[in-house]
């Protein structure tokens, strides 16, 4: 694996203690991923067998996670739950009070049972249900997503949605193209 991610800019970081089981490694996962990009605000939780997931699965839950905050997004396929999981990065404090011996599905359970919102995304993507155990040749076809992840895009020239954080643009706007084509003749 080092040798893999040498030159990229992923992290291979030492895993927590093996007694600590699944539970440790997630949340050593998630305290490298804060400490490496500390405006991380979740992470995926991807067991290593899952390994045909399409990237495109990994960018609609990135993307489905700005306008679901605070929520875990979990893909499904043929109405099966997958991974990864994308967890909100202040559930690691919540997983402390699992026990060594649950496994990723249970840990997913115990957030939801600690009050942590989650949704099922059906993304169409076969890789989030079949492990490496299945051949690639083998894998069910790609269905995709029924909507876009993120929800419809807004109208062109709606307003940007409240955000108490964003600051109204200021300098000229573009003219409709028929205005700024007689302007230029």
């Amino acid at each position: 694996v080092a040798a893999a991610l040498a030159g990229s800019p992923a992290v291979l970081a030492e895993p927590a203690p093996a007694e600590g089981g699944p539970v440790a490694q997630v949340r050593r996962a998630m305290t490298v991923a804060h400490e490496r990009v500390g405006e991380s605000e979740a992470g995926l939780v991807w067991p290593g067998a899952m390994v045909w997931v399409d990237p495109e699965t990994v960018t609609s839950l990135i993307e489905a996670y700005g306008v679901r905050e605070g929520t875990i997004l979990r893909p499904s396929y043929g109405g099966r739950p997958g991974w990864p999981v994308l967890v909100p990065l202040d559930a690691a404090a919540t997983l402390a009070h699992s026990s060594a011996d649950r496994m990723p599905d249970d840990l997913v359970d115990d957030l939801v049972a600690a009050g942590i919102p989650l949704e099922v995304l059906p993304l169409g993507d076969p890789g989030t249900t079949h492990s490496r155990a299945t051949a690639s040749a083998d894998l069910p076809r790609y269905d995709g997503p029924p909507a876009p992840a993120g929800g419809p895009p807004p109208e062109w020239g709606a307003p940007a949605g409240e955000r108490s954080d964003e600051v109204a643009l200021e300098g000229p706007s573009l003219a409709p193209y028929a205005q700024a084509q007689a302007e230029a003749e």
